[in-house]
This record gives C-alpha cells, structure tokens and sequence, in this order.
C-alpha cells in the first residue's frame, strides 16, 4: 500500500500537459461495449454484438444503445441514428483508436508518443436472415492488413443454438477491451489471438455456454495433431452474474497449456463490479509452472456519459516463488459527449521486484476511439 501512495505522488504539471497536449491533437474516439456495460444493463453478450461471444461489429440493438444509454446528449437530436445496416443482407462497422501516451520507468529517460492504436472494418453478410451469417473484422492499420475473424456462423431456427466455423476469438472469461490487462496478456486469450476451428453456443434466457474446438495455433497453419479445446458458461441474472471456463492447449512436442477460470458481475452500492481468477498450468518436459491472477474492476456512472473506472490486478508468474508477485492499478475516467465518441484518460501504475524497471514503471494515456 506504501508503494501505491508513494506512486501517486507523481508531478501533476507534467501529466495535466500531457492530456491537454494529447486531446488537441486527437480527433476520433469512442470505446467497445467492454463488460461492465453488460453488468450494468442486466444483458448477454449477445444482446449486442453480431458475435455471439461479444466484440467486434454491434447489432442494431447495440448500435442503438451506444447512441442513446452511453452518451450524455445527441450532437444532432433530429439525427436518426446510424445502425449500420445497408439493407436486409449486408451491413459494415468500424473502430479507429488513436492514442497519446507517456511511460516514466525507474532510472531511464522518460517515453511519450502518438500512435494510431488500430483501424478496424467490420462486414457481416446475413445470406439467409437471421439464420445465416458471414463475418469479417479486418484491421487495415496500422502496418499491413490482418486479418482477426472470418468465419460463417449458422442458427437454430429457435435461435437458442449455434454453430460457427472459421477464424474467431475464443470464449474465456472477460472479454476486456485492454489486452494488456494480466487476464488478457498472461493467458495469451486476447484480441491479438484468434484460431480457426468450430464453435458451438447454446444460449437459454438466463445462461450462455460455448465450446470451441480450434488449431491452438493463434490463426497459424497446423504443425501437430492435437488441438485446443476451450469451454465458458456463464450464468447472468438483471443484477449479478457467475461463469467459469477452462481451455486445453498441447502439442506433440510435449507442451501443455490449461487455464481455468471463474469470473462474475454484480452492481452493489451504485459501481458496477468485475471479478476474475485465473490459474494457468505450463508442461514442458519435465517443467511445470503455474500461474494465478486475481482482477477487480468498479465502475461508477457518477453522470450519463461520464464513467470513472479502478481496477486492481494481480499477477503471481510462478506460484512456487516468493515474493516474485506484480500488480497493477489502474484509474480511468471515461467521456461520451455524443454518439459514436468517447475520450478514455487515465494512470495506470506497475509494480514488482525492484531488480526490474519496467515491471515498476507508470503510464499515462488519452484515447479518443471512434466507431460506427
């Protein structure tokens, strides 16, 4: 706790230049529906996305909803909405992030950048309404074009049951929009991470469960003959809600990755609260490491359109070694003026073992990410 107050005593002149600095010079801005949304409005991932597991390209149900529940006012009140629909068998989406940040790590030269964090097109084609879907989230920058789902996805006429197969991120816990987070970055189950094989999802009105069985070579061809199997359920009620999951990856050569997880969601006290433990399990020969990571988030919509997020994090590499733990906290202040934008800006403080700098570093960010 020493260490955290020691931390935030950082020169607040410098950070007030950086975020005036930051804002004058970005333009586009706005955030995905990351899961204390879901929290807060009692729904499924599936109430607003198009993916059936959450991310990528809104459904016009999420569309509107971001236009209307999230901002503080319309820019134009007689605007009608865009719902990105073209007609009843096409529709397109998008996300451009850009971000300005300024690192401080212990005995080296201060870090600050501009940096267009990504640009990302969605295309969904309904071929059959309703029932047959294909779907495509392409990002065209920065660098080369890349591709991070296309996969064809098929429902039950009931509409409780799906299949899909293709390229996609796979199901585990909290689906954060920060692939930086432990429980994104340490379990490799991320936005930068997605496979290719088959799903299949079963939804009832209170529970969502999903089985996948892909490569477990993040969208890379085939080198053995084993596969990655991953399973998440979760349970949802209007005020709270409770999951887990486990995912099995090996290989031929003899390595072995499980992680299992459980997760929930509740609003108590005005915030609305995530939590996470994960346990990862690495066998390689004789070696066997195990990891565990603990995530709390709060959130609190202190006005519409204005959220402040803290999130606490913890990160034990190797549960057989003392005192080797990291951790990292993070505030985060969250502005929707209007439709299709936001500004995210906030601190987010590293601490480990004092032989490594950059575990022990802080960030500072603005993020204006802009989506339609």
């Amino acid at each position: 706790m020493l260490t955290l107050y020691k931390n935030l005593t950082i020169k607040t002149n410098t950070l007030a230049k950086f975020i005036i600095a930051g804002s004058a010079f970005l333009f586009f801005s706005s955030a995905l529906a990351e899961p204390y949304l879901a929290v807060r409005s009692g729904l499924k991932c599936v109430a607003c996305h198009v993916n059936p597991t959450g991310g990528g390209k809104r459904n016009e149900f999420g569309s509107a909803y971001s236009q209307t529940s999230m901002i503080e006012k319309k820019l134009n009140e007689d605007d009608k909405g865009w719902y990105g629909r073209i007609n009843d068998y096409l529709a397109f989406g998008g996300d451009i992030r850009m971000n300005a940040e300024l690192t401080r790590t212990p005995n080296q030269r201060d870090s600050s950048e501009f940096k267009l964090d990504e640009t990302l097109l969605y295309f969904e084609g309904n071929i059959i309404p309703g029932r047959a879907t294909f779907y495509f989230d392409e990002r065209i920058a920065p660098g080369s074009a890349l591709n991070r789902e296309a996969y064809a996805l098929l429902w039950t006429k009931s509409k409780n049951a799906y299949i899909k197969a293709g390229r996609f991120f796979l199901a585990s816990g909290y689906r954060l929009e920060d692939d930086a987070a432990f429980i994104r970055q340490v379990t490799g189950i991320n936005f930068n991470s997605s496979d290719t094989g088959v799903e299949a999802g079963y939804e009832t009105p209170t529970t969502s469960t999903t089985f996948s069985v892909t490569n477990g070579t993040n969208g890379g061809d085939e080198i053995d003959n084993k596969k990655q199997y991953n399973l998440r359920t979760e349970y949802v009620q209007p005020t709270w809600r409770l999951g887990g999951g486990v995912n099995h990856n090996a290989g031929d050569n003899g390595n072995e990755r499980t992680i299992a997880n459980i997760f929930t969601g509740f609003k108590l006290g005005g915030l609305d609260w995530l939590g996470e433990i994960d346990y990862i399990d690495d066998q390689s020969g004789t070696t066997d490491l195990t990891q565990a990571i603990y995530y709390l988030e709060a959130t609190l919509e202190y006005q519409k359109g204005h959220n402040f997020k803290v999130s606490l994090e913890y990160l034990d590499p190797n549960t057989d070694v003392d005192e080797d733990h990291q951790t990292r906290t993070s505030l985060v202040w969250e502005y929707s003026p209007f439709q299709f934008t936001q500004l995210r800006t906030g601190l987010r403080l590293y601490d480990g073992i004092p032989q490594n700098d950059f575990q022990n570093r802080e960030e500072f960010f603005v993020q204006l990410h802009n989506y339609f």
